[in-house]
């Protein structure tokens, strides 16, 4: 089981082949997704912002959405976690608890600086691609 945030997500769609691109589409031919409406609801957001909507094809954004939704294994997180210094991040930790994740690839600091964190190891993608 996996956790994507969206810094990586993001990178993924915003340049094709690129190690984030990479890392994601390995973990969809290895592994299960885990997903929560919470997560959902920022990678969707975080897509649809200005910035990037002008630098990623639509049809492209709503691709890499359907593939995380359709094959991700849905959570509902009950316990909350307050262990991120960016209480944003919180969500993929919640999620990974859930989940009983043993990774959550990401590409933010804030998340990176707690690896390992509880049970799951927490990599930029380039580590999770060195791993499987």
């Amino acid at each position: 089981m996996i956790v994507f945030d969206a810094s990586t997500v993001v990178s993924a769609a915003l340049k094709a082949d690129s190690v984030p691109e990479r890392a994601l589409l390995r973990a969809e031919e290895v592994d299960v997704f885990a997903l929560s409406a919470a997560v959902d609801a920022e990678l969707a957001e975080v897509l649809s912002r200005p910035k990037f909507a002008r630098a990623i094809p639509l049809t492209r954004c709503a691709g890499f959405l359907r593939t995380l939704r359709d094959r991700a294994i849905w959570f509902d997180p009950v316990v909350r976690v307050a262990d991120c210094r960016d209480p944003k991040d919180d969500k993929y930790l919640e999620l990974a608890l859930a989940a009983g994740a043993e990774i959550i690839v990401s590409s933010d600091d804030d998340l990176l600086v707690l690896h390992p964190w509880r049970s799951a190891r927490i990599l930029n993608p380039a580590g999770y691609l060195a791993l499987v």
